[in-house]
């Protein structure tokens, strides 16, 4: 992390990539450092991203740290700042402050199966996670990723879709809400298209990240699956502003999302306020 934490670090844009219509991947360096430098982060992290002008906001990170060359940022257009990132080209500046928030204990996860499931942009702080473990991939057992979005030309990474079919004891399941006429896979929700693979509990964490209502079914799911409450992980994505406590938007009783998530077990979920 910056020494300052509320200072930005100017870095610069690499390659942007478009995933949809309206996601498109930054591919980013930092300024004066060889690559990302000193900016190490664990998979789950996000940091605050800004344009000069604009203003800033909470992203997740969607590159993993086992690959250091760059930082990558998956993100949608959903406001002014947002908006004004896609605006830009390569070679462009924008600032970088964090990482900021917790992050997958994917160490604890070593030696058991990995049930990773996404919707929709949530697929973004999870490629963290899926390419992690594939670059260490003797460490786990078996991995499962299931991940739908509203239509077929809303599913982000599809140029990887291969390359991780290709990984060793690794599934990819994909599901769409409404097909189309060139549409082969499945059509259905996520959580119903959780039931219908019917993973087992054994032995397996499963990790979820995606619309709140998605999540809420896939914990649903998961529990009639048999999963307890310890070995479902999630992400909140709520309110968060500054990164680091100071402006309260993100509290849950005594709990920042920003500082004590953004991931969280079904446990912990479970001992906070209702709210």
């Amino acid at each position: 992390m910056s020494e300052n934490i509320y200072l930005p670090r100017m870095a610069t844009i690499q390659s942007m990539r478009p995933e949809t219509i309206d996601v498109t991947t930054f591919r980013v360096t930092i300024d004066g450092s060889d690559g990302t430098g000193k900016f190490e982060y664990k998979s789950g992290q996000f940091a605050e991203v800004s344009v000069l002008g604009v203003g800033e906001a909470p992203i997740s990170i969607t590159s993993s740290p086992t690959r250091p060359e760059a930082i990558e940022f998956s993100i949608r257009r959903v406001g002014e700042l947002t908006n004004a990132l896609h605006e830009l080209e390569p070679l462009d500046k924008i600032g970088i402050r964090g990482p900021f928030g917790n992050f997958f204990p994917l160490e604890e996860m070593e030696g058991q199966n990995l049930l990773i499931i996404g919707g929709g942009i949530g697929l973004a702080p999870l490629r963290s996670v899926i390419l992690n473990v594939f670059d260490n991939r003797a460490k786990y057992g078996k991995i499962d990723i299931i991940y739908g979005a509203r239509s077929p030309q809303d599913l982000v990474f599809t140029s990887e879709y291969k390359e991780w079919q290709a990984v060793d004891n690794t599934r990819l399941h994909l599901t769409v809400d409404r097909g189309d006429e060139e549409w082969k896979g499945n059509v259905g929700l996520v959580p119903t298209f959780l039931r219908e693979i019917n993973p087992s509990p054994e032995n397996t964490i499963s990790i979820t990240c995606g619309p709140p209502i998605m999540i809420k079914f896939v914990i649903e799911a998961l529990n009639e699956l048999g999963f307890s409450s310890e070995h479902i992980i999630t992400t909140l994505e709520r309110r968060m502003k500054c990164g680091v406590g100071k402006c309260g938007r993100c509290n849950i009783g005594s709990k920042y999302v920003c500082l004590d998530g953004p991931v969280f077990t079904l446990k912990q979920l479970e001992e906070m306020p209702s709210d």
